[in-house]
């Protein structure tokens, strides 16, 4: 069965790159560098349902997210998380959080509506975070 990108997601971000599990999406919300990782699995929904290798390659693809985003933004934190909630496909924030962002300390999650990325902008953070995700691993 071929993988499909959960609508919400597909609605609410752009395409960074394709990893070798995960598709690494960045969150179209310009108050927060948020990439979101996505294992391309079709009805996965929890991490437990992923094979070991699957799994382990997660976990890998997590922390270079993470270098990724640290280096380019220097975060006083980073924030990772697997909730699922509202969106059920198995999905993977990677937040890099700031003192004084508009939701510090709290999370990033209903702290009002989002801001999009304007063109330019957005495809200069896409190509910084595709190089960054290229270089790291």
């Amino acid at each position: 069965m071929p993988f499909t990108l959960h609508p919400t997601l597909a609605r609410d971000t752009v395409e960074v790159t394709r990893l070798p599990l995960c598709r690494a999406l960045l969150m179209n919300d310009r108050r927060f560098p948020w990439l979101i990782l996505v294992p391309e699995r079709e009805a996965v929904r929890e991490i437990h349902q992923l094979s070991p290798a699957d799994r382990t390659a997660l976990v890998e693809e997590i922390a270079r997210a993470s270098e990724a985003l640290e280096r380019l933004f220097q975060p006083d934190k980073l924030n990772v998380g697997a909730l699922g909630n509202i969106v059920p496909q198995l999905h993977v924030h990677v937040v890099a959080r700031s003192a004084g962002d508009p939701a510090w300390p709290g999370p990033v999650w209903g702290s009002g509506p989002a801001a999009p990325y304007a063109e330019r902008e957005l495809a200069e953070i896409r190509a910084k975070l595709a190089a960054a995700l290229a270089r790291t691993g």
